[in-house]
């Protein structure tokens, strides 16, 4: 595996590194000892998959409260999205900026979002699935959200002409109205 720094402190681009031969090529895709290495936390206690039936769908910007926070380690295995992690952590030098990155499943690049992040992405094409380990389960009541499209944040959306966002994520207050408890 191959770490980048992602933008906001924390956060990291993986890109696999592939063995391969005419069958095909084998791939670590986690990899413990490379967030002790950084000094993340991505204790995986569960693994989710989002599909996304339409071009232009946005799920998020959503995050746990403490003590319920989660790191996530996500990656686009059909399609391509266009992944986006806000800073809502106060002591951060990247607080209240945010990161956006391109993953497809072609590429196979990984991010990791560190706990204190909200995050969402949008789906560039039909069909678009995304598969990412957390560090915490869900825990019903602890999930807060700031709106997609929050002035304040000025988030750059690649597809801004048929957006589709779910009654809840359009009802999240913008960042300067919700409170981080």
């Amino acid at each position: 595996m191959r770490l980048s720094p992602a933008g906001l402190h924390g956060s990291h681009l993986i890109d696999l590194t592939r063995i391969g031969d005419e069958r095909g090529f084998f791939a670590r895709i986690w990899d413990e000892a490379w967030s002790e290495q950084l000094g993340v936390e991505l204790r995986n206690v569960q693994t989710n998959l989002s599909t996304n039936r339409h071009r232009g769908t946005i799920r998020g910007l959503h995050w746990q409260v403490a003590p319920y926070g989660e790191s996530k380690l996500l990656r686009c295995t059909r399609g391509a999205v266009f992944d986006v992690a806000v800073d809502l952590r106060p002591d951060s030098p990247t607080y209240r900026q945010w990161q956006g990155h391109l993953l497809d499943a072609e590429a196979r690049t990984m991010v990791f979002v560190p706990v204190g992040c909200a995050h969402g992405y949008q789906a560039l094409e039909d069909d678009a699935e995304v598969s990412y380990q957390v560090s915490h389960p869900y825990v019903p009541g602890s999930e807060r959200g700031i709106r997609w499209d929050d002035p304040t944040l000025a988030i750059r959306w690649p597809i801004t002409d048929h957006v589709i966002v779910s009654d809840k994520d359009a009802a999240w207050p913008d960042l300067d109205q919700e409170t981080h408890a």
